[in-house]
């Protein structure tokens, strides 16, 4: 059995049926013995809209609240 680490970008998330074909190459994986860990990024177009808030809330933010919202 293996450890598979799978990572999914945010257009792979961008809608419902996205998501269903993550979760069957996912559950392949599983079915198949392995060991999963999954690591998802922030949907399609997210993160670059938590950095346009951070900035409209605070132009002066500094480099750690930075690093926290696109985290």
């Amino acid at each position: 059995m293996a450890r598979i680490v799978m990572k999914f970008g945010g257009t792979s998330v961008a809608d419902i049926a996205r998501i269903r074909n993550v979760a069957r190459h996912v559950k392949r994986e599983v079915d198949a013995g392995h060991e999963v860990a999954v690591v998802v990024s922030a949907m399609a177009g997210k993160t670059n809209e938590l950095v346009q808030w951070t900035r409209e809330a605070s132009p002066m933010h500094d480099a750690r609240e930075y690093d926290a919202v696109v985290a």
